[in-house]
C-alpha cells in the first residue's frame, strides 16, 4: 500500500491497543512503526540496476521472519528506557508487533508482490486483491486517527478507532469477496476458450473495488478482459495480446530476466522495439500502458545479447484512462 495509508493504518492499530493515556504517543509511535518496513527504498534508491530496485523492495524489512524480532528489539530498548512503555510493557509489546506486521500482510493484498517469507526462496506474495492506493480504505482510518487525537482519553477516542478499523476490515473483506465473484465470471469465459487452467490473476483497476482486471497467459501472449461488479452481468470478455514468446525463451536464462519472471510470476510480455527486447510487467496496468518496462536484451545477429537492464517509460493519459475506466464501472459493454 502507499506510505500515506501505512501511517494511518499504524496509528489506529496503536492507539486501539493502548491505555487510554497513551492515546496519542500511541498515533505518533504506530504510524512511525508500521512505515518503517518502507525503509528498504533508502540503500535501494543508491543502485543503478532498475531490477534490483524493483524485486528486493518489499524483502527483508517486510518478512514475517524478520520483523517479529525486529519488533521485539525496539520494544525491549524502549522498555529499557522507562517512559510508557515501561509502564504498559504487555500493551506495548503489542502495539510494536502489530503496527509492524500489519504493513506486510495489507502490502501482501496488492498485486505488486511481498516477500513474506525472506530470505526462504518463495516467489512473492501477490492477492491482488487491493490497489495499491484506495481512498475507501484509507478515509475511515484518517478520520478514526483524527477523533482519537482530538478526544485523547476519552471513551469517544476508543469508539473512534474501533469503527475505523471494524469499516477498514468490512473493506478488505469485500475486496476478497468481489475479487472471488469476478474470478468465477473469468474462469467460466476462459473455460469455454479452452484457457480453464491458464495461469491468470484478478485484481482491481486503480482506487476502487468495482472495476477489475483480470490477464490469464497463453501459449503465444496473454488475453485481458474487464468486470464491473455493478454492472456487467454476461460472459466476461476478453482480448487476446501477442507476446515474443520465442524470444523471451531465448533470454529466460539471463540473471535479470530470471529474477523478473520469479517476481512477477511469469505474467509478463515481450516485444521487440528498436532492436531491443521489452519485458513488461502484466500485473500493474493495463493494455497498452504499464507501470514497469524494461529492455533486456539487444539484437545480434540472429541472437539476443544480454544489456544492462533499462527501465524503459512510454507516455500515456492517465486522465483520459481514469475518465473511462470511471464509465466502465457504470456501463456493460454491449459488445
Amino acid at each position: 500500500m502507499d506510505s500515506f495509508t501505512h501511517l494511518f493504518v499504524g496509528g489506529a492499530i496503536a492507539a486501539a491497543i493502548a491505555p487510554p493515556g497513551h492515546r496519542r504517543a500511541a498515533l505518533l509511535a504506530g504510524a512511525a512503526l508500521n512505515t518503517l518496513p518502507d525503509i528498504d527504498v533508502l540503500p535501494l534508491l543508491l543502485s543503478g540496476d532498475p531490477v534490483v530496485r524493483m524485486t528486493w523492495h518489499r524483502a527483508a524489512t517486510h518478512s514475517l521472519l524478520v520483523l517479529p524480532w525486529v519488533g521485539l528489539l525496539l520494544w525491549w530498548w524502549f522498555r529499557g528506557r522507562g517512559g510508557r512503555v515501561a509502564e504498559a510493557p504487555r500493551r506495548w509489546f503489542w502495539i510494536f508487533q502489530c503496527a509492524l506486521l500489519s504493513h506486510p500482510l495489507l502490502d501482501a493484498c496488492t498485486i505488486y508482490g511481498t516477500q513474506l517469507w525472506w530470505p526462504l526462496p518463495v516467489q512473492p506474495t501477490m492477492q491482488g486483491a487491493l490497489f495499491i492506493f484506495d481512498p475507501a480504505l484509507t478515509l475511515p482510518l484518517v478520520i478514526g486517527c483524527l477523533m482519537a487525537a482530538w478526544f485523547g482519553a476519552r471513551p469517544a477516542a476508543g469508539k473512534a478507532l474501533a469503527a475505523s478499523i471494524a469499516i477498514a476490515c468490512a473493506y478488505i473483506g469485500w475486496a476478497f469477496f468481489a475479487q472471488s465473484m469476478v474470478d468465477r465470471a473469468a474462469q467460466r469465459s476462459l473455460a469455454a476458450m479452452g484457457l480453464g487452467d491458464a495461469p491468470r490473476f484478478v485484481t482491481p483497476m486503480p482506487f476502487n473495488t468495482l472495476l477489475w482486471r483480470v490477464v490469464a497467459m497463453t501459449p503465444d501472449g496473454f488475453v485481458e478482459g474487464q468486470r464491473s461488479v455493478v454492472a456487467d452481468r454476461g460472459p466476461m470478455p476478453f482480448t487476446h495480446h501477442p507476446s515474443d514468446t520465442r524470444a523471451l525463451e531465448e533470454v529466460r536464462a539471463q540473471p535479470n530476466v530470471a529474477r523478473l519472471l520469479w517476481f512477477n510470476h511469469h505474467f509478463a510480455k515481450a516485444e521487440v522495439h528498436e532492436n531491443k527486447l521489452m519485458l513488461t510487467d502484466l500485473r500493474m496496468g493495463a493494455e497498452p500502458d504499464y507501470a514497469f518496462r524494461f529492455a533486456v536484451a539487444e539484437r545480434e545477429g540472429d541472437a539476443w545479447r544480454a544489456i544492462p537492464t533499462e527501465e524503459m517509460a512510454w507516455p500515456w493519459d492517465a486522465r483520459r484512462r481514469l475518465r473511462e475506466m470511471w464509465t466502465r464501472i457504470w456501463v456493460e459493454p454491449t459488445s
